[in-house]
């Protein structure tokens, strides 16, 4: 059974209400992890020849290994053609490999090779770089309030998604 869907909170009495798109919070939101996003694809098409989206699925291997093509489209946001297509590529490069799964035999395990396992190092080491750098702007106050404001706006977001 689904819980009750959660009301929007209400604003608070300083909120003023937004006067034009870049007022809205989710468009200031959407802004910033676009600036993120296009200067992470940056790093990791120049440093390591590999997509925003390739990253995002070596990462998730790395990490959480074995995964099916659904379990990883999932995680990195992509649809289950494009994660498919990524996938490909990867596997194409010597950096995934596709193997029969232990728990379903008519699923596909995802894991990388060791080839994979030395990028996902050199990749996770500059991405928390990057991590870091951003941190870096934030007071510890800051950082503790941002987590907790993100926290908040994505179970209010997926809320919505009811």
């Amino acid at each position: 059974m689904r819980p009750p869907p959660v009301p929007p909170p209400e604003p608070p009495p300083h909120a003023e209400a937004a006067r034009t798109i870049r007022d809205l919070l989710s468009f200031r939101i959407h802004r910033v992890a676009n600036a993120l996003s296009r200067s992470a694809a940056q790093r990791y098409r120049e440093g390591f020849d590999v997509s925003l989206m390739e990253w995002r699925s070596i990462a998730l291997l790395g990490d959480y290994a074995p995964m099916t093509l659904k379990d990883l489209a999932r995680q990195a946001s992509l649809d289950k053609g494009l994660a498919s297509r990524v996938v490909r590529g990867l596997v194409e490069r010597g950096l995934v490999k596709r193997e029969v799964s232990a728990g379903d035999g008519r699923e596909l395990a995802l894991r990388l090779t060791a080839a994979g396992r030395r990028l996902h190092r050199g990749l996770m080491a500059a991405a928390r770089d990057r991590d870091a750098a951003f941190r870096a702007v934030l007071t510890p106050q800051e950082a503790a309030l941002l987590d907790g404001a993100l926290e908040k706006l994505l179970r209010v977001a997926r809320a919505q998604l009811r």
